[in-house]
């Protein structure tokens, strides 16, 4: 399934840095399951996979805000958030990293995910002609965002060192800045990557 967002993409590299700085951020589709870069890689090439899966599993909010638009599925579904922290716990335990440090970042994935939705169900609410005319397959939507999951979870294990150092704030702006130029995203979802990526740092 090749997932696209159906926001526009007019926000420049200047806007996004300053959306990032304030909470926001800049999201765009990326692998789902990069090569877990190695030890050594400098803290760009560690953090900006971090950058890339959150900005692909942030555009997968677009098709479950689609598939979910008009039905009585609410956009705040607990039992499926836990599922999915309680899988990348489990992940995360498996590949030695931080269990606690990725269900944080995860909880905020899951809210800028939200955040979309939100904003996407406002927009066609005010709209109608901008609502999405087919309905996603939400099982296939969840399939692909699991398996983000997995490469998110293996970006996370990868960079515990980068994301604890004082340089991890200004290394992510930077890494959110170039795929958000790349993809040129609209302000709602280059605030929601900021949201996505706010507990990425740790320090």
């Amino acid at each position: 399934m090749r997932l696209t967002s159906s926001a526009g993409r007019l926000l420049t590299a200047g806007a996004v840095a300053a959306a990032l700085l304030a909470g926001g951020g800049a999201a765009v589709a990326a692998p789902a399951h990069p090569p877990a870069p190695a030890a050594s890689a400098g803290p760009y090439a560690l953090l900006h996979p971090l950058a890339e899966l959150s900005a692909r599993r942030l555009a997968t909010a677009d098709l479950v805000a689609a598939a979910k638009y008009g039905t009585d599925s609410p956009i705040d579904d607990p039992a499926r958030e836990k599922q999915v922290l309680d899988a990348v716990a489990a992940q995360a335990e498996e590949l030695g990293a931080d269990p606690e440090a990725t269900v944080r970042i995860f909880r905020d994935q899951i809210e800028a995910n939200k955040l979309v939705q939100r904003g996407l169900f406002r927009r066609w609410d005010a709209d109608p002609s901008q609502a999405p005319t087919e309905r996603p397959d939400l099982a296939e939507v969840r399939e692909e965002i699991n398996r983000i999951n997995t490469g998110l979870v293996r970006a996370v294990a990868a960079s515990p060192d980068v994301r604890t150092a004082p340089s991890c704030g200004g290394v992510l702006t930077a890494a959110a800045v170039r795929v958000g130029h790349q993809e040129r995203l609209d302000a709602l979802h280059s605030v929601a990557l900021g949201r996505a990526l706010r507990s990425v740092c740790a320090g």
